[in-house]
């Protein structure tokens, strides 16, 4: 159970990446009041913590409804988590969200940040989506599933105490550290998302890969 609860936490931590949240956070509140940089950094966490629970629950009867095996979507959710590793390990991810904060500056949508671009995709992007299905789909009963869910919730509560902070928090750690923390759980990343693949391959071809 805690080895589940662990990794389950690890996997979150390293794709939804709370320190990286941070700056983009703090950038798109710039210039309000503290209780709506507050309101904003509630409200997004809610609100992806919300998405992520729907698809966490509800994946694989999606799943199985579109006739898409468990095996085929761990594959492709390997290759899609090693992708993002590669952008955290050559910091290609952080100048796509930079971008995105840069798209939305002066427009109606800039008031508001809570669901776009922060709930989604910058926390409940494609690839924490596609590992809360994954780690659910891997569950062997309910107590683990209650596992998986719990790890979501404490990321999300991380993330949540992170973007409140993010003033401070990006004095503490400055860019240096940042980057090199990035990189760090992009490689732990890539040797999840091949696992993933691994796992996947197996079930997949078991007489080939026994």
């Amino acid at each position: 159970m805690i080895e589940l609860f662990g990794s389950a936490l690890i996997t979150f931590l390293v794709i939804i990446d709370p320190p990286g949240c941070a700056p983009i956070f703090a950038g798109l509140t710039r210039g309000t009041t503290p209780a709506h940089r507050r309101a904003m950094a509630i409200r997004s966490s809610l609100i992806a913590w919300a998405i992520l629970m729907f698809f966490a629950l509800l994946g694989r009867p999606m799943l199985h409804a579109l006739g898409i095996s468990l095996a085929s979507f761990r594959i492709a959710g390997g290759i899609m988590l090693f992708i993002i590793a590669i952008d955290m390990v050559f910091e290609r991810r952080t100048a796509r969200r930079e971008e995105r904060a840069h798209s939305i500056e002066g427009t109606p949508e800039a008031e508001d940040v809570s669901v776009f671009p922060m709930a989604m995709p910058m926390i409940a992007g494609p690839g924490s989506i596609a590992s809360a299905m994954l780690r659910v789909s891997r569950a062997e009963d309910p107590a683990h599933v209650a596992i998986v869910l719990a790890a979501i919730t404490v990321v999300m509560l991380l993330t949540l105490l992170t973007l409140l902070a993010a003033g401070q928090l990006i004095r503490l750690i400055g860019d240096k550290v940042e980057a090199v923390i990035t990189r760090i759980l992009g490689v732990i990343l890539a040797a999840l998302a091949a696992q993933f693949i691994i796992d996947g391959l197996k079930q997949s071809f078991p007489q080939l890969l026994a």
